[in-house]
């Protein structure tokens, strides 16, 4: 799959999702895990949504 996060929404989505999930390592509620989902998106820089929204956050590359 092409990459579709740019570098501000990743290191959003990174900071979010390992908060979330640092939550819910402390005893926060069980819906905290949902942080593993924009930290997986951070990570691996596709986002399902946007593939289906045709967005996309990365910058165009001239060649």
């Amino acid at each position: 799959m092409k990459a579709n996060v740019g570098t501000a929404d990743r290191s959003l989505r990174g900071a979010v999702g390992t908060a979330l999930i640092v939550w819910a390592l402390l005893g926060g509620p069980v819906w905290a895990w949902v942080g593993l989902v924009p930290l997986a998106t951070a990570i691996l820089r596709v986002c399902p949504a946007y593939s289906l929204l045709g967005l996309s956050t990365c910058p165009l590359k001239k060649s």
